[in-house]
């Protein structure tokens, strides 16, 4: 695999089964997570995303398969010897203060190699507004990043300077299980450019379970919705392209809705795009800086679908 490849996936999928459209029950989910963690995309995979008040669910679940000692016939057996989990929970917006507790719990038993390592070091939660986001930061740990969900239907600016020089990320949902969930480009495009205007990091979520922009079905259901889905190639390559002046807004927009895999390349010195006016380009080095401190992740349902697709374009 290329080496421009290989940082733009660096721990680039958060584990949502829970939610839809695969809406998994806790064991399989859980089974599926441990199983990829294993797996030779291993490197792809960074939180298993919960709810905070399924956690207790999550535990009983997943304790057994966490890496950590456990006391078996009178000996102790080593279960495992992977990192500890990372947990990303999902806190209601009206009423945050119960999920950080129910957050603080988990944290507390997990870790105890005994009942499973385990870490919740983000918590997403929908932004209200900027004053609700600056009382929701009064109250959040110092060792756990919170990303706010920031409606893209509307003028993120005022949102997202609300974040600008705190300990915080934004959050945008890029899809949806019927077409008119999913934003549009121009949305999508002014969402990553008011972050690095106001150098705040961001994640996303829903509708990225494929590497390149096109027309899929919505759900796994029998006569599901087809929608123009957004490629998690073309947003996190937007982001790097963003992150480091190579393109404007414009620009992004219409990387946003690059359909043609040869009209991208990668190799071990960077990634390029060749663009309507003229080939633009990013230095591996430059898509490590902006994977660790601009655009850090996106939520899926599904681990195999996305780098199954990409190992059939050749680029996993």
């Amino acid at each position: 695999m290329p080496a421009s490849i290989d940082a733009l996936l660096d721990k680039l999928i958060d584990y949502a089964g829970l939610f839809p459209p695969a809406q998994l029950d806790m064991d399989p989910a859980v089974t599926e997570f441990a199983r990829h963690l294993r797996g030779p995309h291993a490197g792809v995979l960074s939180h298993f995303i919960c709810p905070a008040w399924r956690l207790d669910e999550l535990t009983k679940h997943a304790s057994m398969v966490m890496p950590g000692t456990f006391a078996t016939s009178g000996y102790t057996e080593m279960a495992d010897v992977t990192p500890p989990w990372k947990v990303a929970a999902i806190v209601k917006a009206d009423d945050p203060q119960t999920g950080l507790e129910q957050v603080k719990a988990f944290n507390e038993h997990h870790s105890d190699e005994r009942n499973g390592l385990a870490n919740i070091d983000a918590i997403e939660i929908k932004a209200l507004s900027a004053s609700f986001i600056d009382e929701a930061l009064e109250a959040m740990p110092d060792d756990i990043i919170p990303f706010f969900e920031i409606d893209h239907r509307e003028d993120p600016r005022g949102m997202i300077a609300a974040l600008s020089g705190l300990p915080a990320a934004a959050k945008i949902r890029t899809g949806g299980v019927t077409p008119e969930l999913i934003p549009t480009p121009e949305e999508v495009a002014r969402f990553i450019w008011c972050c690095q205007i106001g150098d705040v990091p961001f994640k996303c979520t829903a509708g990225l379970h494929h590497p390149l922009r096109g027309d899929y079905r919505l759900t796994y259901e029998d006569g599901s919705d087809n929608g123009t889905m957004f490629g998690f190639l073309n947003v996190f390559l937007t982001s790097a392209f963003i992150r480091h002046g190579k393109i404007d807004e414009a620009q992004a927009a219409t990387l946003l809705v690059e359909t043609d895999k040869d009209k991208l390349s990668f190799d071990d010195h960077g990634a390029s795009w060749n663009a309507p006016s003229g080939e633009v380009s990013v230095t591996t080095d430059e898509i490590i800086d902006a994977r660790r401190q601009f655009s850090f992740s996106y939520g899926s349902c599904s681990f195999t679908e996305p780098t199954e697709e990409l190992a059939g374009l050749g680029w996993l």
